[in-house]
């Protein structure tokens, strides 16, 4: 057979094949299209670029090796993603022996090794995006990630912050080694990642070795990435993260995606996403996790603001979604996220309040920590205005004030004089509520010799401790109004002390004549 040359094909700038142009026109219907009819003469051959070819030089030369052989090539795992994509683009169709031969091929993936499975993914990684909906990427991916599962238990008893990635022969064929396959796909690109984990997700593989495997992902790929590469990979970890149950991801890995992703410009849309999954998980949080530096531009010590991100988005779930205990626990750890906090000389009351009060009253039995934390800042603070203290006492539950907590208010100079007149009333109104109960639920003694009455020695001591806050108070320095307040309300304590103190006189003489009673009926 006669060979010409005068088909001059220039295939991405690579490389430029000369080829006899009857030869490619039987088996392409792309060139048969451009140059079919084309009847120029031998002196002048004909030219076509091909800007896009998938696979490059590598592929076209495997196409012309199968028009030049007469339509016949070895089909190959290592050749066939080449051959099939190329093939397409080249409009081979009318070639029902190689069709047959591709189909079988795609037929028989699903028997084949995984390195077999690896190399072809890898081969469909270089030809995206054009191969990006093909079928025989999507059955390359299935086969894949098939193949994995079946090889991967579930970890029931496994922490999410544990991985191990070694890929060996021995491990792979072990049930207790669920994660040998990881270390092979890291080589994948983020849009073969993110088909992947969508395919885990869609046939319900385990969700903690597969969060696993995207904090493994990220961390190794970063190693020799730019800025804008890094920023890719994360976005595409968060996304596929978001796609999975939160309980199921390491809150320690998301914390330190956070701290990646504040340094890389993500978009807004995956901000949310993180946040959104570091939030839900707020309960399991540590104080370490929290005290994040505030971004370049601020003056604040901490990034405040996205504590309270997250702290929105728990409570946005609603307490009927949420359980108390879990908000208590989130209350505990803000309430040292407060104290924490509270030195910052460029923190404002504005700010600080909006931590207090992130939270539902009931997620918290005492306010101790939050006065002890306004304490702090107060001392920092020592120039805030009379107004911006009582706005910040504001955030003081005084109902849930230990005695304790309300003497040291009461002279804490710090403090405003209306803050101490607060925990004086709260205190009185506690008191109140103490006696009332007695009075309702003890109306006799118990009988027993020996019985001490603890509530109402408590009760002495609680009118003599509000007796000596009271005296504590430099009233010297308020109105007139109140000074009168102060007095009256000083007054009532007594009262209410003088009622405590016959009523313990009460109580002795009847367990006294009680006692009495008891010992002269003994033999």
């Amino acid at each position: 057979m006669d060979v010409s040359c005068d088909l001059e094909v220039d295939v991405n700038g690579e490389e430029i094949f000369i080829l006899d142009k009857r030869i490619i026109c039987s088996y392409s219907g792309r060139i048969n299209k451009l140059f079919g009819k084309s009847t120029g003469s031998s002196s002048q051959s004909l030219k076509v670029i091909f800007h896009d070819f998938p696979g490059g030089a590598e592929g076209f030369e495997l196409i012309t090796r199968f028009c030049y052989n007469n339509g016949t090539i070895e089909i190959n795992p290592s050749n066939l993603s080449r051959l099939y994509y190329a093939a397409h683009f080249m409009e081979m169709n009318k070639s029902e022996k190689f069709l047959e031969q591709t189909e079988k091929f795609l037929e028989e993936m699903k028997y084949w090794t995984w390195s077999e499975l690896l190399v072809a993914l890898k081969q469909c990684q270089d030809l995206l995006p054009s191969v990006n909906s093909s079928g025989m990427l999507k059955k390359c991916l299935h086969s894949l990630v098939g193949l994995a599962a079946e090889t991967s238990p579930c970890l029931s008893n496994s922490s999410p912050d544990s991985f191990d990635t070694r890929s060996t022969e021995s491990s792979k064929n072990s049930s207790v080694r669920a994660t040998w396959w990881c270390e092979d796909l890291v080589a994948l690109n983020t849009n073969l990642i993110e088909m992947v984990i969508l395919l885990m997700v869609s046939q319900n593989f385990n969700h903690i070795i597969t969060s696993r495997f995207l904090f493994y992902y990220q961390k190794s790929r970063f190693v020799l990435a730019t800025s804008d590469q890094k920023r890719e990979i994360t976005e595409t970890v968060i996304n596929m993260l978001y796609s999975l149950d939160w309980s199921a991801i390491s809150l320690k890995g998301l914390f330190g995606i956070l701290r990646v992703a504040m340094s890389l410009n993500i978009s807004k849309c995956c901000r949310n996403k993180l946040e959104s999954m570091i939030g839900s998980q707020m309960d399991q949080a540590t104080l370490d996790h929290l005290l994040v530096p505030s971004p370049i531009g601020t003056n604040y010590f901490y990034d405040v603001n996205l504590v309270l991100r997250f702290l929105k988005l728990l409570v946005g779930k609603g307490m009927c979604r949420v359980p108390l205990v879990r908000f208590k626990k989130v209350a505990s750890l803000m309430d040292l996220y407060i104290a924490e906090v509270a030195p910052d000389p460029c923190l404002k009351v504005s700010k600080f309040l909006e931590l207090v009060r992130a939270l539902p009253d009931s997620a918290r039995d005492c306010y101790d920590p939050i006065y002890h934390a306004m304490d702090m800042y107060l001392e920092v603070h020592a120039g805030l205005s009379e107004e911006e203290k009582v706005n910040l006492c504001c955030g003081l539950n005084n109902e849930k004030l230990s005695s304790e907590a309300c003497k040291h208010l009461a002279q804490n100079n710090k403090f405003p004089p209306k803050s101490a007149v607060q925990a004086l009333t709260s205190q009185q109104n506690k008191l109140k509520n103490l006696l009332r109960e007695t009075d309702q639920t003890k109306p006799f003694i118990d009988s027993s010799p020996g019985f001490v009455d603890i509530d109402a020695e408590k009760k002495g001591e609680a009118c003599e401790q509000i007796v000596v806050y009271a005296g504590k108070i430099d009233r010297s320095t308020e109105n007139e109004k109140l000074r009168v307040h102060l007095q009256g309300m000083q007054w009532r304590v007594m009262e209410l002390e003088k009622l405590c103190g016959k009523m313990q006189t009460q109580m002795a003489k009847i367990m006294k004549s009680r006692f009495s009673k008891s010992s002269s009926a003994d033999p």
